[in-house]
């Protein structure tokens, strides 16, 4: 769970009534995020464009990773283990004529 100090937490109502001193605030470093309350509970979170763009990098980096972890965990399959496309298709009841 993410900490937020107390002034980076606002109600959904008190950012629609400025909304862009809360997005300033953000843009100018003044707040790291603002987690927006509707009915007191966390609804969504205001970050930089650079702070999403850098989440979304570091997710891509981790979703390459698992995938790398996969092919190399694949690649220790004996071969007498692998499975031809034809009886993968088979199992499935699909054909690549259809």
């Amino acid at each position: 769970m993410i900490a937020y100090t107390q002034n980076e937490l606002v109600s959904a109502t008190e950012v629609s009534k400025q909304f862009g001193e809360y997005i300033s605030k953000v843009k100018n470093g003044l707040l790291d995020k603002i987690g927006v309350l509707k009915n007191n509970k966390l609804n969504a979170v205001i970050v930089s464009v650079e702070e999403y763009e850098r989440m979304a990098l570091a997710v891509r980096k981790l979703e390459d990773m698992e995938l790398m972890q996969t092919v190399n965990e694949r690649m220790q399959t004996p071969k007498e283990e692998y499975v031809e496309g034809k009886d993968v298709l088979k199992r499935l009841n699909l054909s690549l004529d259809d």
